[in-house]
């Protein structure tokens, strides 16, 4: 139990900033590269990147590679469930 309690604190963490939760949705239409995230979330690049760095630490996003481009998604649908679960819940 410690190590699950630890890793779904460290999720809720990585869950805490407003941009973060921003880049999520952002990705839940689908895969999208810096150069979209950037303007949508309305920050530096260097920002975008140091957010989907914690997102990928915690095993959120991923990204893979297209051409030149870096195309980042979400590893699993199920992180909606719960920011919609939230959602609704500070309604």
């Amino acid at each position: 139990m410690g190590a699950n309690v630890r890793y779904l604190a460290y999720l809720f963490k990585a869950l805490s900033d407003e941009n973060r939760i921003k880049i999520l949705e952002f990705l839940r239409k689908g895969e999208r590269c810096v150069c979209e995230i950037v303007p949508y979330i309305g920050t530096s690049q260097s920002n975008v990147s140091q957010h989907l760095r914690v997102l990928r630490e915690a095993g959120l996003i991923d990204y893979r590679r297209d051409g030149k481009k870096i195309l980042y998604f979400t590893t699993s649908d199920d992180i909606y469930s719960l920011l919609d679960i939230m959602s609704n819940y500070v309604r």
